[in-house]
């Protein structure tokens, strides 16, 4: 029996809708990095990219467990001599959900052409309205409950 390997022109990908109220950041990015990468499917593929487009809405309503809102520090640089800013998340959070959305989804992909095309694919909107609405996203929703909870 043959290994099947998809082939770039016939990789079937969808629009998935994650609503990220009240759910946590990290265990939803996990899933959200699954979901492009394409490894929830039977087609995938390595060095394919299989994966789905992913609009996530609500994201200013996402929770962090712990004391991660008060102490979690975020790095930048200017790209200029002596410019590096760093930003405490819960401004961040209070200023530009997505970026922290983003920043959480895009350290678990690939560091290759492949995870900043699957990057392209992740569409993140702080409140409830999005403009994808012409393709249809569908409504996933996933399991991210921990180990014995209900």
């Amino acid at each position: 029996m043959k290994t099947y390997s998809a082939r770039a022109g016939e990789v079937e990908q969808r629009w998935l809708l994650v609503d990220a109220e009240g759910q946590t950041l990290g265990r939803l990015a996990t899933h959200i990095a699954m979901a492009l990468r394409g490894k929830n499917k039977p087609t995938y593929t390595a060095h394919i990219d299989t994966g789905d487009f992913v609009v996530v809405v609500n994201a200013e309503k996402v929770r962090l467990t712990g004391a991660k809102v008060e102490k979690e520090q975020v790095f930048r640089h200017t790209m200029y001599p002596g410019g590096e800013r760093w930003t405490s998340l819960k401004e961040l959070l209070a200023k530009h959900p997505e970026r922290v959305f983003q920043a959480a989804v895009k350290g678990m992909v690939p560091r290759t052409k492949l995870g900043r095309a699957m990057m392209k694919k992740l569409k993140v909107y702080s409140g409830a309205e999005h403009p994808h609405a012409a393709q249809r996203p569908v409504e996933w929703a996933p399991t991210t409950t921990r180990k014995g909870s209900k």
